[in-house]
């Protein structure tokens, strides 16, 4: 790794792999648990950037991420309205969202494309200035990030084994039994998806005062790297507590942005990375497949040659 990369791009891609690790554990709530492919990331996304970074600008760098995630988590519900109470499939109705948002993420960034937060307080510029040691100058963004995916993998953890985290986790695997057992699906999926929209909308908002700007398409192909990271951290870290779990999908995240480092360094086209993602998710999913596959034939060839 060492002839990779530089200390300060190690950084750089740990800071991104944890910032975006938030939307890998969104996925890991609404694509693993509920298994709903919730394609409305993307918009959500940027929508938590959109209002992270106006309210950024006003003057209340904290107030930003609970306005960010309130604002992401209806989107939440309305995604689930659609699927719970109008019969609309979820990938049908992730478009349907994804494609609306669009146009509100437009209207919160004042009717803009995009929007600067230059010369306005963030909490890493805040957290600058607490300490003047140089260990911790140059790694007090990363510190940040990971206090909060350490408290949002805990928070996880502890919601997840409740009576409603169990019921949402049931629900993903069998809604008719969570049914037969007096709750109601439509209840656990929409408290799921908006869970999973409010995590993602805390990235968003991140995002906006990490890089002190907002871009219309900040979001696109998010689900996409999301999914990459998700499938690489369920390949590192397959069986164990929700807080294994889900840190799993965050270092799956830190991993994926190493690896588009080290294909940077090679001189990779940035046009090239969406297919690099495409190719990690395939091969995530691919692989475990695959080795059961190659499991079974060998005991299947073992079966043979002793019966012979």
């Amino acid at each position: 790794m060492v002839q990779f990369f530089t200390g300060s791009q190690f950084i750089t891609s740990m800071e991104l792999g944890l910032l975006y690790g938030l939307v890998a554990l969104a996925l890991f709530i609404s694509f693993t648990l509920l298994n709903i492919a919730d394609l409305s990331t993307d918009g959500c996304f940027t929508l938590g950037c959109a209002v992270g970074a106006s309210v950024t600008v006003a003057g209340h760098p904290f107030l930003a991420f609970p306005a960010a995630m309130a604002a992401c988590a209806c989107s939440g519900f309305v995604t689930a309205l659609l699927q719970t109470r109008l019969g609309v499939q979820s990938i049908l109705a992730g478009i349907i969202v994804n494609t609306g948002l669009y146009t509100i993420n437009f209207l919160a960034m004042g009717s803009s494309a995009n929007l600067n937060v230059f010369g306005s307080d963030t909490i890493f510029s805040l957290a600058k200035n607490v300490s003047e040691n140089p260990l911790y100058r140059k790694l007090y963004t990363v510190i940040i990030l990971l206090a909060v995916v350490l408290v949002i993998c805990a928070f996880l953890h502890w919601f997840l084994n409740t009576t409603l985290g169990l019921s949402i986790r049931a629900t993903g695997d069998n809604a008719s039994m969570v049914r037969a057992s007096s709750v109601n699906p439509a209840f656990t999926i929409t408290v799921g998806l908006c869970v999973s929209s409010t995590l993602t909308g805390l990235s968003g908002a991140l995002l906006a005062q990490y890089q002190k700007s907002c871009d219309i398409n900040f979001g696109t192909g998010q689900v996409t790297i999301a999914l990459a990271s998700l499938m690489i951290g369920m390949t590192l870290v397959r069986k164990g507590p929700i807080f294994v779990r889900a840190f799993g999908a965050v270092l799956g995240s830190c991993l994926y942005r190493l690896i588009v480092a080290i294909a940077m360094k090679f001189n990779m086209p940035a046009e090239f990375l969406k297919l690099a993602s495409a190719i990690i998710v395939t091969a995530a999913i691919c692989i475990p497949y695959m080795r059961g596959q190659i499991s079974f034939y060998r005991r299947r060839i073992r079966k043979d040659r002793s019966r012979a």
